[in-house]
C-alpha cells in the first residue's frame, strides 16, 4: 500500500507551531493544536504512536524535544510513515548539523524546500540524501560557527579522553553539506558505539536480568559511492553456539545490519563492507542478555525499614559508580517500585545534581542524576508515606471488634 499523507508539522515541546504544511487539503491546521491537546492529556508517560480524531490519523515521531507528526485519512502502513518522519528528522540533522528548536525556526526555507521535494500531493518521492542535494539550493543558516576547538570533552560514559577533544566531537554537530561559500571539505568518517544498559537489581543487591542495547552509528563526510570497509574485532561471535578464534569471546545474542552494509565477507573475516551515503547512519544494531563480558559499572545498596512511629517506609539507596575516577556517567536513572496504597514521597538527596519524583502512573519513584563522577558513591533517603483506611466498630450483641487497615 502506497503512503498517501496529508500533512506534515513540527511541533516544540510547548506545542508552538514551527513547520506545517498542507499536501492535499483535507484537513484545516486546527488539527495542529487537536494533537498537541491530545498527547499532552493523555494519562501515560508514554504517548501512543498513532492517534485518530474523527477519521483522521495522527502519526508522530519524537526526536530533540520535537513532535515530527503525519496525518492521513486513508488507511495508510503506519510504519512507512514512522520510517519516512525519522529519515526527514535524519536529514534535518543532515544539513543543519544538529537538531533542535532554534535551528528550526533559522532553516525554515530549507526545511520547506526539503518536504517539496521528498514529498509530490502527499506522495513519498525520495528520502535518498544523494538525490536531494542536487536539488537543495537553500543555504544553511547556523547558530555559529563550527570549529574543532570549541568541543565538548565528554566520551563514552562521559569519559574526559584526548580523542573526544577533537574532530570527532565536531562531527556530531557539523552538517554534512558544507556551505558554497567555503572552499571544499574533509574526506572523514566517524563512528560512535552507542550501548544503552538495563538492569534489574533484586532488594538484596543481587543482579536479576541485564539487558544491552547497543548500535553502531555512522557519520559519512566521504563523497557518495565511495567504498568502506569496517574490520570487527575476530572474535566476534553471534548467538551461544558460535565461537571463534582463541582469545577472549565478543558475543551478542543477535544483530541486525543497514541495508547498505553487505556481508560478504563477514563469515569468514568479521569485516563490513558499504558504500555510505552522506550523512547519518545506524550500520549495526546489537543485543546482549544476561552474560555481560565485564562487571556492571554500579553498584546498589538498598536498605528498606518500617517507621513504627508513623505510616511511612524509610527506604535508603547508596548507588557506587566504578568507572574511572576521570570519567562520568550521564542521566543515571532509577527506577524503585512502591507499594499501591503510596500517596506522598519525601526525599533527602546527597548532592543538587539529583532529582526525584514519584510517579503515580506507574507507582515507582525515579531518580535520576544528571552527572555521576566515577569511583564516587551517591545516597538518598526515601520517605514513602502509605495509606491506611481505619474503621473501628463494636458489634455489641455478638461482642466483637472489627479493625479494617
Amino acid at each position: 500500500m502506497e503512503a498517501m499523507i496529508s500533512q506534515i508539522f513540527i511541533l516544540s515541546c510547548r506545542g508552538d507551531h514551527l513547520i506545517y504544511k498542507n499536501f492535499r487539503g483535507e484537513a484545516g491546521n486546527e488539527v495542529v493544536n487537536i494533537f498537541y491537546q491530545k498527547v499532552t492529556t493523555l494519562p501515560e508517560n508514554q504517548a501512543p504512536v498513532i492517534m485518530n480524531h474523527e477519521g483522521l490519523h495522527f502519526i508522530h515521531v519524537r526526536q530533540s524535544g520535537l513532535y515530527f507528526v503525519a496525518t492521513a485519512r486513508t488507511n495508510v502502513s503506519p510504519f512507512t510513515i514512522i520510517e519516512f518522519l525519522n529519515r526527514f528528522a535524519s536529514l534535518i540533522k543532515d544539513y543543519c548539523g544538529t537538531l533542535n528548536e532554534k535551528l528550526v525556526r533559522l532553516n525554515f526555507a530549507l526545511i520547506y524546500e526539503l518536504l517539496d521535494e521528498m514529498l509530490d500531493y502527499g506522495y513519498i518521492q525520495t528520502t535518498s540524501t544523494d538525490i536531494l542535494k542536487n536539488f537543495i539550493q537553500t543555504e544553511v543558516v547556523d547558530t555559529k560557527p563550527s570549529s574543532l576547538f570549541d568541543l565538548s570533552n565528554i566520551g563514552l560514559f562521559g569519559a574526559d579522553t584526548q580523542q573526544s577533544k577533537v574532530a570527532p566531537s565536531a562531527a556530531a554537530s557539523r552538517p554534512v553539506f558544507s556551505s558554497r561559500s567555503e572552499q571544499g571539505s574533509k574526506n572523514e568518517v566517524f563512528l560512535d558505539v552507542i550501548e544503552r544498559l538495563t538492569v534489574v537489581i533484586g532488594s538484596n543487591g543481587t543482579v536479576m536480568k541485564v539487558d544491552v542495547q547497543g548500535e553502531i552509528r555512522m557519520k559519512c563526510f566521504l563523497p557518495s559511492g565511495s567504498e568502506l570497509r569496517i574490520g570487527l574485532n575476530e572474535e566476534f561471535s553471534i548467538g551461544k553456539s558460535e565461537l571463534r578464534g582463541y582469545g577472549t569471546a565478543v558475543r551478542v545474542d543477535e544483530c541486525s545490519f543497514h541495508e547498505v552494509v553487505k556481508l560478504d565477507d563477514f563469515d569468514s573475516n568479521r569485516i563490513l563492507k558499504l558504500h555510505p551515503p552522506q550523512g547519518e547512519l545506524t550500520i549495526m544494531h546489537y543485543q546482549l542478555s544476561d552474560d555481560l563480558p565485564s562487571v556492571l559499572p554500579f553498584r546498589l545498596f538498598p536498605t528498606v525499614e518500617k517507621d513504627l512511629n508513623s505510616n511511612r517506609l524509610m527506604v535508603h539507596l547508596k548507588l557506587r559508580c566504578d568507572l574511572p575516577p576521570k570519567s562520568q556517567a550521564l542521566n543515571v536513572r532509577v527506577h524503585l517500585p512502591v507499594p499501591k496504597n503510596t500517596i506522598s514521597l519525601s526525599q533527602e538527596l546527597s548532592s543538587p545534581d539529583q532529582t526525584a519524583e514519584l510517579q503515580q502512573s506507574t507507582k515507582s519513584i525515579q531518580w535520576v542524576i544528571s552527572r555521576f563522577p566515577g569511583g564516587s558513591q551517591l545516597s538518598a533517603l526515601f520517605k514513602v508515606t502509605l495509606y491506611w483506611k481505619f474503621c473501628l466498630y463494636l458489634a455489641e450483641e455478638k461482642n466483637i471488634w472489627y479493625l479494617n487497615l
